[in-house]
């Protein structure tokens, strides 16, 4: 509902004009760089998300050599979990905004993608660029919350640029997914941590939550620890 109001403030506000001058300035720039289209056609489509995916395993096989690797993994398991709800979640907030997408309002406009037949607001791949971003730094791995933020961003951008979305499409969608995952968490990382314990207390599961030469931290231990092992 707050995405609903804000969107509707945005809309009331005059603000939709501006957001649509944007979406033609980067329209405009995608036409002057065609060298780059076949790039940003493939990233924006599959892999930006593919990117993001990769470096949620890596968050998982870090997370084993971690001080906790109990709750770094629990953490870890959440980010991709919490990724696809807030994607889930996503799908009837765009219904219920029902925002058309930018191309129907500007059919020349230059198109680098398959026009999708859904609804533009919130971005689904901003979403999950948001998510991944918000899971891997309540992960505690800098340095690869550092990379999904530059992997991210630039999927929000390229979005924009093959002509799917309006700006505020993928800043609502950054947004939305960042808070899904950081709000829904109090309640997901504890079911989370039951089934991780069980796994770490299985012999033949053991290595799905601690890295072979670590011994795994108690069960009741539930403090998170951003020291990693090289």
């Amino acid at each position: 509902m707050v995405a609903v109001l804000a969107h509707r403030g945005f809309a009331h506000n005059g603000l939709v004009r501006l957001d649509q001058r944007w979406y033609l300035d980067v329209n405009s720039f995608a036409r002057s760089t065609s060298f780059a289209h076949g790039f940003m056609h493939w990233y924006a489509l599959y892999v930006g998300v593919a990117i993001l995916g990769v470096l949620l395993v890596l968050g998982w096989w870090r997370a084993r050599s971690a001080f906790d690797p109990r709750s770094s993994v629990t953490a870890a398991v959440w980010a991709g979990a919490g990724t696809i709800i807030a994607v889930g979640l996503n799908q009837p907030l765009g219904h219920l905004v029902g925002r058309p997408r930018p191309f129907l309002a500007f059919p020349h406009a230059e198109v680098l993608v398959p026009k999708a037949n859904d609804f533009t607001f919130p971005s689904d791949h901003a979403v999950v660029a948001g998510a991944v971003i918000a899971g891997l730094f309540l992960l505690g791995d800098r340095l690869l919350a550092w990379i999904a933020v530059a992997v991210g961003l630039f999927l929000a951008f390229a979005r924009v640029y093959v002509g799917a979305h309006y700006p505020a499409d993928v800043v609502a969608g950054l947004l939305f997914g960042a808070v899904v995952v950081i709000v829904l968490g109090f309640l997901g990382r504890p079911l989370i941590r039951l089934v991780v314990d069980l796994v770490a207390d299985a012999r033949g599961l053991r290595a799905l939550v601690v890295a072979r030469g670590r011994r795994a931290a108690p069960a009741h231990s539930r403090k998170a620890s951003a020291e990693w092992v090289p």
